[in-house]
């Protein structure tokens, strides 16, 4: 059976050594010294090995069933989660006055990672809930937060999101879930909402759904949306429960993964809801959820590659298959162990630099996040707008990869449940679809956020990449990660002028590349992310690191992504500017 073990050193050299987090004016982050993090994470580390991993293989096997309409989560689900919920975990990093523990959002997405890696099934259960009540604690009233935040962040109710209808996915503005005005101020929805993440379930007295629907006469299209708090069971004045809603599960969908969650069809009938926010204006409310789901599904994507290539490291160091070509290296065994092959090196090494470099990619993101709520950063919110569908696309992308090329270091084996492995790679699929399709986060990428404010946000990535290699440009040392970057950089910034020079005359130009535009991207801010992880493990050995081999090994990894993964971005902008004509001449009739 797969194990699983925090990575709380890198963790740590990522917050102190790279980020400087308790060097930074952001409100909270004071806090946060090596001693306090290294506690923090050390048992989020113990709790996710000893109760949380060891649940992940009876989630898959087992599932969740329906009977009589109530949905029961696999063996042990429910106990775990109530250590998780006693020990404050759910509410990390929410407001005290409602019950959470106030630590920044950075904090709790690497504890995240951990609860992701750990367990993905379970962990959505919770992960859901803090998504919604963050949509509440943003767009609701003083008594709606009142009502349902002290509970959720608890995790005593947890909390969904409802998009997804049969008949639409990505084009909301087709959904049909109705949500007729009452005469008390309530509104009364009828419709059915599918794959419907922890829809239902045993774990919590109360599941608050967020759901989105049209109010009759509102605009057409996307713009006459609405979103709506309804409860599963209605709540009383005095904060106890009342009547069952009319929300009920329809179905629990049988999906390639992620078994331990209950992904429903839910059917709504005249179910009371709430508005949360303004007529009309769902979106803009959801959205505030969705922005964060989308940085957790790149969490996802990044932590089931950190589980697998945790066990494929194991496997290579103890399966003996063949002898190193340049000589024995276990001369009292039948064979060398996997781990001499260059080969395996190779994906090894892949999936290490993945799994490093978008770990930091990915702190650094909810470094930017807490300073644009804590800081009123609005230089940093622009930034991590734009870089939003890079970790949500390229992370789940090349996550889902890494867990392949895990599962291949196997060979057969691989193939067998036995060893677990296919679980990481069943599980990380849904992350490249679900909270947007990385296709349209793509979209989003080219056609949105590039030009955002005028184009500042981008151009201010770009003075960053040139800043470093500015700064690092004289240090012999740092030639080999410089060089690189400094290319990579300019393959992204040609690739924005092409989109610049043709997009207009043809948008279908830039809309054939922005795959491959959102994946040039990642690899430069993964670039950038070695960068200063290897000037950071330099700054160590200087000054004399007490732990050498880690900090040696970090510059090696960083040397490796900087020649064998880094290139890409040449191959990728080759792509871009063949445009559209191969991708788009052939008629629909031809395929």
């Amino acid at each position: 059976m797969p194990t699983y073990s925090a990575p709380t050193k890198d963790m740590q050299f990522v917050l102190h050594d790279v980020l400087n987090v308790s060097a930074s004016e952001i409100p909270g982050y004071g806090d946060l010294d090596r001693a306090f993090t290294g506690a923090v994470l050390e048992e989020a580390g113990k709790l996710t090995a000893a109760v949380v991993a060891p649940l992940n293989v009876v989630g898959d096997a087992e599932g969740c069933r329906l009977e009589n309409g109530v949905v029961y989560t696999p063996t042990g689900f429910k106990e775990a989660f109530e250590q998780v919920k006693e020990g404050g975990w759910t509410g990390l990093d929410m407001p005290e006055e409602f019950g959470g523990q106030g630590m920044p959002y950075l904090l709790g997405t690497a504890v995240g990672e951990m609860f992701s890696s750990a367990n993905q099934s379970f962990t959505m259960y919770q992960g859901l809930t803090h998504g919604a009540a963050s949509a509440i604690l943003v767009h609701g009233t003083k008594a709606q937060k009142a009502t349902y935040l002290p509970k959720m962040v608890s995790c005593e109710w947890t909390g969904t999101m409802n998009l997804t209808e049969p008949h639409c996915g990505t084009d909301l503005g087709l959904m049909r879930t109705k949500a007729e005005p009452q005469s008390d101020g309530a509104y009364h929805l009828t419709g059915q909402k599918i794959f419907i993440s922890a829809g239902e379930h045993d774990m919590a007295e109360n599941i608050i759904h967020l759901v989105l629907a049209k109010i009759p006469g509102g605009p057409e299209g996307i713009k006459g949306v609405s979103l709506f708090i309804v409860p599963k069971f209605l709540v009383n004045a005095d904060g106890t429960l009342g009547a069952r809603n009319g929300v009920a599960v329809g179905n629990i969908e049988k999906k390639m993964g992620i078994h331990g969650n209950s992904t429903c069809v839910m059917n709504y009938d005249g179910a009371t809801g709430y508005l949360l926010g303004e007529e009309h204006k769902g979106m803009r409310a959801m959205f505030t959820m969705m922005n964060e789901a989308r940085l957790g599904v790149g969490m996802q994507g990044l932590a089931q590659a950190e589980a697998a290539y945790q066990n494929a490291v194991a496997y290579a160091k103890d399966r003996l298959q063949g002898r190193d070509v340049t000589g024995v290296k276990n001369p009292d065994g039948p064979a060398d162990p996997l781990i001499v092959h260059p080969d395996i090196r190779r994906s090894l090494m892949d999936q290490k630099s993945f799994v490093e470099g978008g770990r930091a990619f990915l702190l650094w993101g909810a470094q930017m996040i807490d300073a644009a709520h804590r800081a009123k950063d609005a230089e940093a919110d622009g930034l991590v707008s734009l870089l939003t569908p890079v970790i949500k696309g390229f992370l789940t992308d090349q996550g889902y990869d890494m867990t392949v090329q895990a599962q291949q270091i196997y060979g057969g084996h691989g193939y067998i449940e036995e060893h677990g492995m296919s679980q990481f790679t069943r599980d990380a699929r849904i992350a490249m679809i679900y909270e947007g399709a990385n296709g349209v986060q793509a979209l989003d990428l080219v056609g949105r956020k590039l030009a955002q404010d005028g184009g500042k946000h981008v151009m201010a990535f770009f003075e960053l990449v040139k800043s470093f290699c500015k700064e690092n440009a004289d240090d012999d040392a740092m030639a080999e990660i410089v060089g690189p970057l400094k290319e990579a950089s300019k393959h992204l910034q040609a690739a924005g002028m092409y989109f610049m020079q043709n997009g207009m005359k043809n948008p279908n130009h830039a809309l054939a590349g922005s795959y491959d535009f959102m994946h040039l991207f990642g690899h430069v801010c993964l670039g950038l992310m070695w960068g200063r992880m290897a000037k950071a493990a330099q700054n160590a050995l200087a000054n004399g690191s007490q732990d050498v081999a880690f900090h040696d090994t970090k510059l090696t990894t960083a040397r490796y992504y900087m020649a064998r993964r880094l290139p890409a971005t040449q191959m990728h902008l080759a792509r871009i500017q063949s445009g559209a004509d191969t991708v788009m001449t052939l008629d629909a009739d031809q395929f």
